[in-house]
């Protein structure tokens, strides 16, 4: 014999519901076979839901969009940043800066090395240092370093910058809304149980195989097992033999 099936994504779940929505719209509330009290649960339950959908759903999309900006800049702030510190170490190289200048950036452990740079905090942090440090050397004499200059790595830091800031705040929302998604999770289950459990006592009366027909319309899922799906291709094709 079938057995139900309850669905076990957001959008199955969706479908479930809406199903149900759309019987009581099409028959009105009179001819329904579930209960009032699980009908105003209904009624209140799913646009919250598919709400909770939409946005997570869309915060996501945001979230992947933005996220393709983000990459370029990050890509934009490590090249500038790692440039500069390679400009200045040829500079230390050729004799025209003293090797001691690494101290205002607080390089002086890294030699002619790059400090890492591999990942964004990474980034966030040494590209900081860099900037304040040239500021520190500038007020005690030393000359503008060019190709690239602070001030171009300064605009692409700070642009790289406010976008890990954004990006925090768009994982922080996705997050938020996810968690709001579960928890209605939980409740759009347990919904899906009543108005399935009483839909299928309304046709209790029936042959099971017409009860599923008549309870198919109101979102009920039913599943054939193996075993079950062959004998009804063998049933089907014996049929078929008979009558020709």
């Amino acid at each position: 014999m079938p057995y139900r099936r309850l669905p076990n994504t957001d959008k199955a779940r969706l479908r479930a519901l809406q199903k149900a929505y759309r019987m009581l719209e099409k028959n009105g509330s009179d001819s329904l076979p579930f209960s009032e009290s699980t009908l105003t649960s209904l009624r209140a339950f799913l646009p919250s839901f598919q709400n909770a959908m939409i946005n997570l759903e869309a915060a996501k999309k945001n979230q992947v969009r933005k996220n393709t900006e983000h990459t370029e800049l990050v890509r934009k702030a490590r090249m500038y940043v790692s440039h500069y510190i390679h400009v200045m170490n040829f500079a230390i190289i050729r004799g025209e800066l003293k090797a001691t200048v690494r101290e205002f950036f607080e390089l002086e452990t890294y030699g002619q090395n790059l400090p890492p740079l591999n990942t964004e905090n990474d980034l966030l942090d040494w590209g900081k240092r860099i900037i304040d440090g040239d500021q520190k050397r500038i007020m005690h004499g030393g000359s503008p370093i060019y190709n690239p200059s602070i001030a171009l790595v300064k605009v692409h830091y700070e642009k790289f910058a406010d976008s890990f800031r954004f990006q925090k705040t768009l994982q922080a929302t996705t997050a938020r809304l996810s968690t709001q998604l579960g928890d209605l999770r939980q409740k759009s289950d347990q919904l899906i149980l009543d108005l399935w459990n009483e839909t299928e006592a309304s046709f209790e009366h029936l042959p099971d195989h017409k009860k599923r027909i008549m309870c198919e319309p109101f979102g009920l899922v039913y599943v054939y097992r193996k075993s079950e799906k062959e004998r009804l291709k063998a049933e089907r094709l014996q049929s078929k033999f008979s009558f020709e």
